[in-house]
């Protein structure tokens, strides 16, 4: 891994050393979480930045991974309790705040419901009703005791974090890119984008986002939102899902008071925060509530965040204060 990533920073740097006008910058493409996630650098220590975004991403995914029986959060779900690392508590604090603030559409004692769908293994099944709501009777954030660093599940439950740790993982970036003093610096942890500053010629990142209706173009994009010092992060149905054998499909984002993929009216969900961690739990969540609960959340909440949100009938909704910086070829409505 180290060589392979050596590689590509000296790849970077050469190809900026063949044009003097742009500062130097280096760029690594990892595999973590479960996802391609490609990292982006610009200034005059980006191979120094690079690596140690890469180094944090392996130590972040070592943490929270619920594929690896090592882990802090799998060790939790096998004793039931435990103490956690401070990173671990940011992310359960501010999941159990999503959790309230949202009426619990983002909950993260789902994870042995997703496990019942087979989402975590990719063994795709779909439960029978009496197994669900024997699920949903130990599911539920309020059963869950957090005293400090010290983590207590209720009966039954099992946590995951998956919900928000590309966020918090693209937060912890930007760090490292401002304690590099970089001139820019950008991350796609499998589709969640997140940018410090602008581009290195001054302009905006422009952030495509994938149009639901034809997921596997890369091209066929629903809109573009340009944006710094900013996380893009979109939840949709098209990312993971499975067909029965009555062509019935079935996707990953989970509705925490059925235990069955939500069915919200809305097909992609795009948050924009400076804060990764948030839109990451805001995207699922509000995926969850659709497009009337999500607005009323935004109006009352939303001094923090911005939402595009695209309904099954191709309708687009983005709030008023990141409507100037969006384009789409389909119909936007700005909410104010």
């Amino acid at each position: 891994m180290k060589k392979w990533l050596l590689a590509a920073i000296c790849l970077g740097a050469a190809l900026l050393s063949s044009c003097g006008t742009k500062p130097p910058s280096a760029s690594a493409d990892v595999f973590a979480m479960d996802t391609y996630m490609t990292i982006s650098t610009y200034g005059d220590r980006c191979e120094e930045a690079l690596e140690a975004a890469v180094t944090e991403i392996e130590r972040l995914d070592a943490l929270l991974s619920v594929g690896n029986a090592d882990s802090e959060i799998s060790r939790i779900n096998a004793d039931g309790s435990g103490t956690l690392s401070a990173d671990t508590q940011i992310m359960v604090e501010q999941a159990l705040e999503i959790w309230g603030t949202t009426g619990g559409a983002f909950d993260i004692t789902v994870y042995p419901i997703m496990q019942a769908w087979g989402f975590t293994t990719e063994d795709y099944k779909v439960p029978s009703k009496s197994e669900l709501q024997a699920l949903l009777q130990t599911a539920g954030s309020e059963k869950l005791t957090l005293d400090g660093s010290e983590l207590t599940l209720g009966a039954g439950q099992g946590i995951d974090l998956g919900g928000i740790a590309k966020g918090y993982t693209s937060d912890r970036l930007m760090e490292i890119f401002e304690a590099y003093d970089l001139n820019a610096g950008v991350v796609s942890l499998g589709g969640n984008v997140q940018c410090s500053g602008t581009k290195p010629d001054g302009s905006l990142w422009r952030c495509g986002i994938r149009d639901p209706n034809a997921p596997d173009d890369p091209n066929a994009l629903l809109g573009v939102v340009s944006v710094a010092d900013r996380a893009v992060i979109t939840s949709g149905a098209y990312e993971r899902n499975f067909t029965d054998e009555n062509g019935q499909v079935y996707h990953h984002i989970i509705d925490p008071s059925t235990g069955t993929p939500a069915d919200s009216g809305l097909c992609s969900v795009t948050v924009i925060s400076a804060d990764g961690t948030l839109a990451d739990g805001l995207s699922t969540a509000c995926y969850v509530m659709g497009l009337d609960k999500s607005l009323e959340y935004w109006k009352r909440d939303g001094e923090n965040f911005d939402l595009i949100l695209m309904t099954d009938e191709n309708e687009v909704y983005v709030t008023a204060s990141i409507a100037s910086s969006f384009t789409s070829d389909y119909t936007v409505h700005i909410v104010q």
